[in-house]
């Protein structure tokens, strides 16, 4: 059966191990420590190199940026107090003043300016080096001032200084950026700190930062419990030894009582993200676009909706925000169209006597996701494709799977961020060592637009042109987008000031405080 009840265990083993977490969890429980879970380890605990949703929220807690969203989604002052465009390529910062690292050295405008020059270096392999492509210089005219100037206009010059800054103090010294004892032991200036240098697999204890610059958090320590399996943590959540984590529809659904209802608050909005096939663009037969188109049809987004999350999600269909400025809203959904699909299949040579085979990759630890997969697999199943499916360790994915290309298909999660850039997963330019666009996609059309809107400063000019490039990429297919969940998150009743908002519920985390 695809989906089973998740509080059976399907081992004896497993309850073991429930019971050895429970002994855990009692021993480590405090009025103001709030339990999580994690599912898999991060990589590197530095924002400048998070690539893995682990590494992206652990750093989220340990470092500041100039900027970040408020509740309403717009941008406001994080380590920055002001600041102003002096004109279209200049932007001037006024940091806040009193500002200090974990390890207590203050912070200052020398450490802008060296992260600028850190994310320059051509041993340092990350993404978020596109960000800054147009920053021609950054100083530091004193230790509260930061002026950014950019070689051109700049639709990103305010947002990208929502990544994170790094300690010149600590980081000038280290030879091997990649590899630093800095990414697994992290000081920032973030509402929490680490104490303990960071352990694969193990628990992540975050205690809070009595000095934040905003002011100290009330919940005074967070733990990470490392819990691979979901059902475990179901588990562990239902018997209260956590006091939030995510509900899947299957869970809210089928498995959750009013017992429960009554020690949890249940928040649900749509996710920032959504679940796609990305194909290997670089080998036959998956760089013919009909093919692709083919597989698209194949696909029920709604039978998978219905099987998987009970209502509690919307098809995806682009890769940009539904509702949003930059979603064509003439735009027409491409249809389930199975005999279309067999007939694109046998006009590129496949049928059900002479199928197309390929494997589909994903990561263990999600196990909607490898249900979908096997959704998936069914109805390809149905035009005569025969998709085989492999399950493997996150890192060990990311590490000899995504990064070196050694795959035809995998299937991945993206966010759908409030300010688009479409930039880093398909522009041209990112198809390369560390680059998001590890499908390989190539549109000379796309990557002009991409360009031309960067320049854009207009809101309305630049949403005009992310609709043609929405149009061009939903035409290619190089990825078969497939759904956006609905997030579902359960909080413990005696936890206040949780408020929710359209960037999610926890923009205000170091007001909530837990009653006893």
């Amino acid at each position: 059966m695809l989906l089973l009840a998740e509080e059976s265990f399907r081992e004896g083993g497993e309850m073991l191990r429930y019971l050895l977490l429970s002994l855990l969890f009692s021993l480590s429980f405090a009025s103001q420590t709030l339990q999580r879970s994690i599912s898999s380890s991060p990589t590197r605990i530095n924002p400048l190199l998070a690539t893995d949703s682990a590494s992206g929220e652990i750093s989220s807690w340990i470092f500041g940026s100039l900027v970040k969203f408020d509740a309403n989604g717009s941008i406001t002052g994080d380590m920055a107090q002001s600041w102003e465009f002096t004109d279209d390529r200049t932007l001037r910062f006024h940091l806040k003043k009193g500002i200090r690292w974990h390890d207590g050295v203050p912070f200052t405008a020398a450490d802008v300016l060296f992260t600028w020059r850190w994310l320059r270096r051509e041993d340092v392999i990350t993404p978020y080096k596109s960000d800054f492509k147009y920053v021609e210089s950054v100083e530091a005219p004193d230790d509260e001032t930061v002026v950014v100037r950019y070689s051109q206009p700049y639709f990103k010059a305010l947002s990208i200084w929502m990544n994170g800054i790094i300690p010149e103090h600590l980081w000038r010294e280290e030879k091997d950026p990649m590899h630093s004892r800095l990414n697994r032991m992290p000081v920032g200036t973030g509402p929490y700190l680490m104490k303990r240098a960071l352990a694969v697999n193990e628990n992540i204890r975050l205690y809070a930062n009595e000095a934040y610059y905003e002011h100290p958090p009330f919940i005074k320590e967070q733990i990470y419990n490392y819990i691979g399996d979901p059902s475990t943590m179901f588990m562990m959540l239902k018997s209260g030894r956590l006091d939030i984590a995510p509900l899947s529809p299957l869970q809210l659904e089928r498995q959750v009582g009013e017992d429960f209802r009554e020690k949890f608050n249940i928040y649900e909005r749509p996710a920032n993200s959504y679940t796609y096939i990305g194909f290997n663009l670089r080998k036959k037969p998956f760089n013919d676009p009909k093919l692709r188109k083919a597989l698209s049809m194949a696909i029920d987004r709604k039978e998978i909706i219905d099987l998987l999350f009970f209502s509690h999600g919307r098809p995806c269909y682009g890769p940009f925000m539904p509702g949003s400025e930059v979603y064509p809203k003439d735009f027409v959904a491409p249809r389930y169209d199975p005999a279309g699909a067999e007939k694109l299949l046998a006009e590129a040579g496949y049928d059900k006597k002479h199928p197309l085979e390929f494997t589909l990759v994903t990561n263990t630890g999600n196990e909607i996701r490898l249900n979908a997969a096997q959704i998936i697999q069914r109805e390809l199943m149905a035009v005569g494709v025969k998709m085989k499916i492999r399950a493997m360790e996150w890192q060990a994915f990311l590490n000899s799977v995504v990064f070196p290309h050694n795959f035809d298909a995998v299937l991945l999660g993206w966010n759908l961020s409030l300010i688009p850039d479409a930039y880093p997963l398909w522009h041209s330019d990112s198809d390369k060592k560390g680059g998001f666009n590890f499908v390989g996609y190539h549109n000379d059309e796309v990557d002009r637009l991409i360009e031309m809107s960067e320049k854009i400063v207009d809101r309305k000019k630049f949403a005009r042109i992310y609709r043609r490039i929405f149009r061009l990429i939903v035409r290619d297919n190089p990825y078969i987008f497939l759904y956006i969940p609905y997030s579902i998150t359960a909080v413990k009743k005696n936890i206040k000031g949780v408020t929710p908002s359209i960037i999610g519920i926890e923009y205000n985390f170091i007001d909530w405080k837990i009653e006893d």
